[in-house]
């Protein structure tokens, strides 16, 4: 049995869930609203403010998409309750990151500025010159969202320029060392 997938999950207050035909689940929360189709095959239920998830066989697809299905509809509680959030560190002399209007305008040391606009969802800040944060009610949406800004300039290992997650750490190289002869 899966020790994921047969954990009960709480739904918070202030939080709705509602489970159409076809497992087509919809939350609704203080943070924001999220749909989403889970695999027909699973059987959700629902007992007052409790949601089980369990599987209709013991076969091997159902066995796999048994802790994923419970997974994902408990990112989804879990979202629209208290929102998910990624923070960037900027590093490098000169680059420096701005919000202007709902774009995210940064200096990264190339010859022009890289413009990434706010996606429907996602929310960008912008407290110091040298730190992003990214947040979002969809927990899939903000990593992404989340890398492809740290796409824009990842860390180099030699000096550690770059845009980086605030919590990863950079594996530095030493780099060349003169001839000593």
């Amino acid at each position: 049995m899966s020790r994921i997938g047969r954990m009960p999950i709480t739904v918070p207050a202030g939080v709705s869930v509602t489970i159409a035909d076809g497992n087509v689940v919809t939350v609704k929360g203080p943070k924001g609203e999220l749909t989403k189709a889970l695999r027909p095959e699973m059987i959700i239920k629902q007992e007052g403010n409790t949601i089980t998830v369990d599987r209709p066989s013991e076969d091997k697809l159902h066995r796999s998409l048994h802790g994923l299905t419970r997974t994902l509809l408990n990112n989804m509680i879990t979202g629209v309750h208290q929102e998910y959030t990624k923070e960037l560190e900027v590093n490098g002399v000169g680059y420096r990151v701005a919000k202007e209007g709902k774009n995210l305008v940064m200096n990264l040391g190339f010859s022009h500025q890289v413009i990434v606009p706010e996606i429907e969802g996602i929310s960008i800040d912008v407290p110091a010159p040298n730190k992003i944060i990214i947040r979002g009610c969809d927990k899939q949406a903000v990593g992404q969202f989340a890398a492809e800004v740290r796409e824009k300039r990842p860390p180099e290992p030699y000096k550690g320029k770059g845009i980086k997650y605030a919590d990863e750490t950079i594996r530095r190289k030493v780099g060349k060392t003169g001839a000593k002869k």
